[in-house]
């Protein structure tokens, strides 16, 4: 299969002006895979009603059965066609949070979804994107797209078009190429079949940011379960092929030439030979850490002969949980 690679770069603020954006509609439509920009990563999407298609995104991507997938879309309209029983705090938290990183657990209607997206459970992760190039595909092909990230399954999510056509190159479709996305980590996602409600994965929006909205509205249960009702719960998730070490002292580190350490820019000083890769402007710099963390673990891992990769260790920042989860899953690929 030849991976067909449009270039809409040129035309983010207005998808709708690229000549062959009716093509790219149209693949959708006829059940084709094709990986998109999203402000979190890029994401490999297909029709979320059609099982056949589902199945063809876990297989480019190797990805377990059981780990089941979010669905995005363009308007809280489309939620009333296969959704339900949404508690009012969710609908108060999406007002507030949608279009944006983040994905909401809610109750599923049975019928609509292809069963392979929600690996069977009773609930569905949704979400709205904010990137513009994503938001105006779903709103033009008016449907429920799946779209896990667009890599090989454990690896580090792809935050650059790069990324994906080295993943997935004559293994789906197509893909649109925008720019590097902003966020850099998957969303936050939230389980609203109780209240309180229970983060399933940490991401850019933070307990803080959700309870300045709806105070009260988070419990600090940690979920514990076999089956993943979201992912990156239970599988390997996020790791380059060599071996990567958490280091959590970064004073005049000596490395060895087959040796890569990534940290922020404000440390390079510190860091005598080897190979040295940006992670955010500073340790106070989570944001632009986030931004970094996957194309400095691939940029890394593609160093010619490298052998080992160091990691700096955020833990003690404020606000550092959804790096740190990543991270620290990263290094033990768990």
């Amino acid at each position: 299969m030849r991976t067909h690679v449009w270039d809409v770069r040129n035309f983010v603020e207005d998808l709708s002006t690229y000549p062959q954006v009716q093509e790219i509609i149209t693949s959708f439509k006829r059940g084709e895979i094709i990986a998109i920009p999203t402000e979190t990563v890029y994401g490999l999407a297909a029709d979320a009603t059609n099982a056949a298609s589902v199945t063809q995104i876990f297989k480019a991507k190797g990805r377990p059965q059981d780990n089941p997938l979010i669905v995005h879309i363009h308007s809280t309209q489309q939620l009333e066609h296969f959704t339900h029983n949404i508690h009012s705090a969710a609908y108060q938290l999406m007002e507030q949070f949608w279009p944006g990183p983040i994905s909401f657990i809610v109750p599923v209607k049975e019928g609509v979804l292809a069963t392979n997206v929600t690996a069977g459970l009773r609930t569905v992760a949704v979400r709205m994107p904010s990137d513009k190039v994503a938001h105006k595909i779903i709103e033009m092909t008016d449907m429920l797209l799946a779209a896990p990230s667009a890599n090989t399954s454990g690896k580090p999510s792809p935050t650059k078009a790069e990324h994906v056509i080295h993943d997935m190159d004559g293994k789906i479709y197509g893909v649109v190429q925008g720019e590097q996305v902003s966020v850099g980590i998957e969303s936050t996602v939230i389980d609203c079949s109780n209240y309180p409600f229970r983060i399933a994965r940490p991401g850019a929006i933070t307990k803080e940011d959700l309870e300045r909205v709806v105070p009260g509205c988070i419990s600090d249960e940690v979920i514990h379960n076999d089956k993943p009702i979201a992912p990156g719960m239970k599988y390997r998730h996020y790791a380059p092929d060599s071996p990567l070490e958490l280091i959590q002292s970064i004073h005049k580190v000596t490395l060895n030439d087959n040796e890569a350490f990534i940290a922020p820019l404000s440390v390079q000083h510190e860091v005598q030979g080897g190979h040295f890769v940006k992670l955010g402007q500073s340790f106070e710099d989570v944001s632009g850490a986030m931004h970094d963390l996957y194309d400095a673990l691939r940029t890394a891992d593609a160093i010619d002969g490298i052998t080992k990769i160091y990691i700096a260790d955020f833990t003690s920042i404020q606000n550092s949980e959804a790096l740190m989860n990543r991270i620290n899953k990263a290094v033990t690929r768990k």
